[in-house]
């Protein structure tokens, strides 16, 4: 009994002890909050704004620019950034950081999610412009790889001077990887000669397209930012394309025959991403109401619906069209006007958005919840 009533008295002091501490000393569990009173976007698409959503410490995991996010198959929520102590993060869809690696991506700027059977497998891009410590932005050649699904290197994709595709004073600074149903991969030349290079699922060349000073000015791309392969018709499978500096998306087929083009006057658009019948886009800028363009802080995110007909403009005015003609599209005021610069969009299965954004004093993503 001695013995006994020495240990209970020992585990009393130490429950004593332990609950005179500091809640500080425990794992408080973070539930974020939308902003007050604030619901951002018209039509069918409207939102809930939590810029809390993340939670991470900007100490340990150091952010520069968060470009772009995807959800696996487990649901979890994979960034990549542009900061070398952690390209990769890994969120669930609380918001806690689950993971977080990589360190040899200065330019990171695309992240591709594909499947194949049961694995998921993921297209890096580095896009070659990276920021110095100091501040400073510098260029070098991009590089593709396919990794699995924790970054473990499958393969590279070869410079495309290597394989004749380049001239010698062609410049490679991809942005984006598209994934078609049959591993065919496209990758978007868009910081560098603007073509849209497609190769099979073992990384071997097939043909490119786009480009500058085509004949048929249909086939120019200018600032091939993104690229994504559209199955909202699985029997005409296509491929969609930023021209970011004209305001556009251009539809062609999977061979490289041009479709159409999709205005969108005054957003400089970034990747397509579709889920469902919607394509969803983070816009990096957009004009000013004077007109003037590249305007810092002028971002947010567009909805198309499936006849290309923009539905809602989060963080932006309501679109607007006359005589079936889309009015320049404009950031919005106010509370409202929620973003920086929207860089990439994630959508989940209850179609809320998870956004990223490139020069926005190193905020993690943004939470939008559908409403």
């Amino acid at each position: 009994m001695t013995n006994r009533r020495k240990f209970l008295q020992q585990a009393a002091g130490s429950a004593i002890g332990m609950a005179v501490l500091p809640t500080s000393s425990f794992a408080i569990i973070h539930k974020p909050k939308p902003v007050a009173d604030l619901i951002i976007g018209q039509n069918t698409h409207r939102y809930k704004v939590y810029t809390d959503w993340a939670q991470m410490s900007a100490i340990q995991h150091p952010l520069l620019n968060c470009h772009e996010m995807v959800m696996d198959s487990k649901g979890r929520l994979l960034m990549l950034g542009d900061h070398i102590q952690n390209n990769i993060l890994v969120f669930d869809k609380s918001g806690k950081l689950l993971d977080a690696w990589g360190t040899q991506y200065p330019g990171g700027h695309g992240l591709t999610l594909s499947q194949e059977g049961e694995e998921d497998v993921l297209f890096i891009v580095d896009c070659g412009w990276f920021q110095t410590r100091t501040g400073k932005w510098k260029k070098q050649a991009g590089r593709v790889v396919k990794t699995n699904i924790d970054g473990d290197l499958i393969f590279n994709v070869g410079h495309p001077s290597t394989m004749g595709i380049y001239q010698a004073d062609e410049p490679f600074m991809p942005t984006e990887v598209a994934v078609a149903p049959n591993g065919d991969f496209y990758i978007a030349d868009g910081y560098g000669s603007d073509y849209i290079i497609q190769y099979n699922h073992k990384g071997e060349y097939i043909r490119h397209f786009g480009g500058h000073n085509n004949e048929d000015k249909n086939y120019d791309l200018h600032n091939a930012h993104g690229v994504a392969v559209d199955v909202r018709d699985p029997n005409a499978p296509k491929l969609i394309v930023t021209s970011r500096n004209d305001y556009s998306f251009k539809y062609f087929t999977l061979d490289g025959k041009f479709i159409k083009t999709v205005q969108l006057p005054g957003a400089f658009v970034c990747r397509p991403v579709l889920k469902g019948q919607h394509l969803y886009a983070g816009v990096c800028w957009s004009v000013t109401p004077e007109g003037k363009k590249w305007h810092p802080n002028t971002g947010f995110v567009t909805v198309l619906n499936e006849k290309d007909e923009v539905v809602s403009n989060p963080g932006g005015q309501a679109p607007v069209y006359k005589d079936g003609q889309l009015q320049p599209m404009l950031q919005a005021t106010g509370a409202e006007k929620v973003f920086n610069h929207g860089h990439d969009v994630c959508v989940d299965e209850d179609e809320n958005l998870y956004v990223c954004q490139w020069n926005a004093n190193k905020t993690p993503p943004i939470k939008l919840e559908r409403v």
